[in-house]
């Protein structure tokens, strides 16, 4: 019942729509044979097996194959993790309600703790991966856009024509935590002043959660007691 009022809300002139039908009944039911998928959608198993061979492409679906008693190995279809992505998740309503009964429990004392204990278990994980203080600037701020495109942040890095560098995000993960507590982005930009180096300046010039399409960090190289292209 459940996959048939799935099936009905895709509508059959939509590409794709029977690679999603295939995706959710291996979400749904567990790993499956091409003819167990197309006995249970009502399709020709050569339709399936093509979904599953573009499915694959992508490293959506993988297979097994698993030997019988009797006649050639079945081979068996799967969800890879990456697919699991593709399925509504829970993940930001969990962490606000978590952070709204911190607050509730301990007080905005509790967390700022939190949100500060935080941000030091990231400088930590950052640090890790960055190069040193001696490595160019424009290596680190790489470095540092390519962690946080693997967060989810769309991260991309520039030079502007004054010689100054952006860190952009298109993206912000934690949206829904951060309108709830403002700490979180405070804490970002503490962050990425901590990991670039006491040789560098971060300003934040851009932010979502004040209207702004994405966060823009903007980066410059302290030279002495002066910035390049500015102030202290």
């Amino acid at each position: 019942m459940a996959l048939a009022v799935y099936l009905r809300g895709l509508t059959t002139d939509t590409p794709g729509s029977g690679r999603e039908g295939v995706l959710f009944l291996l979400k749904t039911k567990g790993p499956q044979t091409a003819m167990r998928i197309a006995k249970r959608l009502g399709v020709t198993t050569m339709a399936v097996r093509q979904h599953l061979a573009g499915l694959q492409g992508e490293k959506l679906v993988d297979f097994t194959d698993e030997r019988r008693k009797v006649g050639r190995p079945a081979r068996v279809w799967q969800l890879t993790p990456k697919a699991y992505a593709r399925f509504p998740e829970r993940h930001e309503d969990l962490a606000v309600g978590m952070l709204q009964a911190i607050q509730r429990v301990f007080g905005e004392e509790g967390l700022e703790r939190l949100t500060e204990q935080r941000t030091r278990q990231q400088v930590e994980s950052y640090r890790a991966r960055m190069p040193g203080s001696d490595a160019p600037i424009e290596e680190r701020v790489a470095i540092l856009a390519r962690i946080r495109r693997e967060e989810g942040y769309m991260a991309e890095w520039r030079r502007r024509r004054d010689g100054t560098l952006e860190l952009v995000e298109n993206h912000c993960s934690i949206a829904k935590a951060a309108h709830f507590c403002t700490k979180l982005c405070s804490c970002e930009l503490q962050l990425f002043r901590f990991v670039l180096g006491d040789d560098v300046s971060v300003e934040r010039t851009e932010h979502i959660l004040s209207g702004d399409r994405c966060c823009t960090y903007c980066i410059t190289e302290r030279i002495g007691e002066s910035v390049v292209n500015g102030t202290p």
